[in-house]
């Protein structure tokens, strides 16, 4: 992409007391060059900004441009957010993998559903999933030059023939060779694995996670971790696509499976490095394993030991902050993915000993994406009307934030919670996180 091409880095919040506050930057202001340089993303800014005397050239929100000299210490940072990480575009995905869940939706709702990235830097700014398969030479060199690590990286086979029967993909079956790139250059990955009964399971899985292990070697190893994911299907899903959801006996077989394997790396490594997803024990109904198993939880992305992370955290704060009653009883409905129910049912317990609170957990499925077991972030609007309408709600419904759009009070199915509230005829209480669902429950 030429510069050009590319668009200004337009400023979305200005922190109160930064260098940007101080000399006047506004929300609407856009950065065009750095240093004579136009950054293509927020990695470039960072990059250039770095440096003691910087010389911006900057376009306000009247179309005027202005040149600006900052001297301040090195890697002192400017104090601006941006609307986008990417000011040259989105690298989009060039492969057609059937389990995809952005081609597993209806069709009609907001575009940034639709949107299917492959692309790097959010890899490594976010730790979102790529593949490799789309990235040019220059992009390569860039991460070489840059030392962008480590990345995540969406494996699902190490086998050329499966990956790329997988990804429909020729250019998949390069992986290994890719692995090795990484391992040369110090540069590190967290790899991910979705099993696809009857594709890359079995033999097959076994294989892709001992080749991973391979490159979890000497002092900066290739592949620092890796997860394994059951596959998700939605009712949406084409119906030549191959797939089959996965049963709880299969779940059972891949977790024996996977469990043999982090005993011998355990043995070899010292660490667990292969990790099941929470779901596995869901569909299973198996307990999950402690949570002194999941180490620093490399995979937690991939909700691997997020319901004992989460109850750790309820814990803590629950100790902290839960009084043995309140003056004012209150009484609230939590929604969740069935999913969780039985893992939170202590949970659910120890709030319900707080005099003058009654809370009722609402564990629901999605009929929306039909679906048998949901995790909670998976639920849409038209599930909680489904599941909740006629029921005793109490004064308000408890609403994970993680079911919203980012910033905003939109579902996964374009239903507001505004016009959830409306049907149900209840105000809903969207909390972010354990802090802030205890301190509505108890404040």
């Amino acid at each position: 992409m030429s510069l050009s091409t590319l668009r200004p880095a337009k400023i979305s919040n200005v922190l109160p007391q930064s260098i940007a506050a101080e000399i006047g930057f506004e929300v609407g202001d856009a950065i065009i060059a750095i240093n004579g340089t136009q950054p293509r993303d927020l990695i470039d800014y960072q990059y250039l900004c770095a440096e003691e005397i910087l010389e911006l050239k900057v376009l306000d929100a009247n179309g005027e441009i202005h040149e600006i000299e900052i001297e301040k210490d090195y890697d002192d940072d400017l104090g601006l957010e941006f609307e986008t990480a990417l000011f040259d575009g989105l690298i989009q995905c060039n492969n057609r993998c059937p389990f995809c869940f952005i081609d597993q939706q209806p069709p009609g709702k907001r575009e940034t559903l639709y949107l299917k990235d492959d692309d790097y830097r959010l890899s490594f700014l976010y730790g979102s999933y790529l593949t490799l398969t789309n990235l040019t030479q220059k992009e390569w060199d860039r991460i070489e030059t840059l030392r962008l690590s480590p990345l995540y990286v969406s494996v699902h086979a190490t086998e050329p023939e499966i990956r790329s029967r997988l990804l429909k993909n020729p250019r998949a079956g390069q992986i290994l060779d890719q692995f090795q790139w990484f391992q040369e250059r110090r540069l590190q990955i967290h790899a991910q694995v979705v099993v696809c009964p009857g594709i890359n399971d079995g033999i097959h899985l076994e294989k892709t996670l001992l080749d991973l292990a391979s490159f979890h070697q000497g002092d900066i190893p290739a592949i620092i971790s890796a997860a394994v994911v059951p596959v998700g299907l939605t009712r949406f899903r084409p119906q030549e696509d191959e797939l089959i959801p996965v049963s709880r006996e299969k779940a059972k077989e891949v977790i024996n499976q996977v469990q043999q394997l982090q005993t011998k790396f355990q043995q070899q490594f010292g660490t667990t490095f292969a990790w099941l997803a929470d779901e596995w024990f869901l569909i299973a109904q198996e307990e999950l394993p402690p949570e002194s198993h999941y180490e620093d939880y490399p995979q937690i992305g991939n909700g691997v030991g997020s319901i004992r992370q989460f109850i750790k955290q309820f814990q803590a704060t629950a100790k902290a902050i839960l009084p043995a009653k309140i003056e004012t009883p209150k009484s609230y409905t939590w929604v969740v993915g069935n999913a969780v129910e039985v893992a939170f049912q202590p949970l659910l317990d120890q709030l319900n000993a707080v005099e003058g609170l009654t809370l009722k957990i609402a564990p629901l499925n999605s009929q929306y994406w039909g679906q048998d077991i949901t995790v909670t972030g998976l639920l849409t609007g038209q599930d909680l009307i489904k599941g909740l309408k006629g029921k005793d709600l109490g004064e308000a419904i408890l609403l994970p934030s993680v079911m919203l759009k980012h910033d905003d009070t939109v579902f996964l199915d374009d239903v507001t919670v505004a016009e959830v509230s409306q049907q149900l005829k209840t105000p809903i209480i969207p909390v972010m996180g354990v802090e802030a669902l205890l301190e509505t429950c108890v404040k």
